[in-house]
């Protein structure tokens, strides 16, 4: 799968966010990286980095950057066989990172059949 598809999935994967949801989220921004940065797993799909919504008071925006997002790419394509599995693991993995932005650990996400 090219960068440009893969980056078509990233993006019909957040169309799929709920809108009330979308609307919700606050200050992030999602990027595409081909691999994880080297000090994470070289396996991670995903990885969110920032103040989940739960955790930020009144001082929080006040120079804030925005959270981020990084979905990557080369990862997901190592474990998936086929293009219709990437699209369903962007996917799973998209919602699994907007997830930790509204403060749902993985824990939690385990529960709800989100792995």
């Amino acid at each position: 799968m090219t960068r440009e598809d893969f980056e078509e999935a990233v993006a019909d994967a957040l169309d799929a966010v709920p809108p009330e949801l979308a609307r919700a989220m606050e200050n992030v921004v999602v990027l595409v990286e081909d691999v994880p940065p080297p000090d994470a797993p070289q396996d991670l799909l995903g990885l969110y980095e920032g103040v989940p919504l739960t955790e930020r008071d009144s001082w929080w925006a006040a120079g804030a950057l925005p959270d981020r997002i990084t979905i990557f790419r080369l990862p997901t394509l190592a474990m998936c066989e086929d293009a219709d599995e990437v699209v369903d693991e962007v996917r799973t993995t998209v919602v699994h990172e907007i997830a930790h932005h509204f403060g749902i650990d993985d824990e939690r996400l385990h529960e709800l059949g989100w792995d």
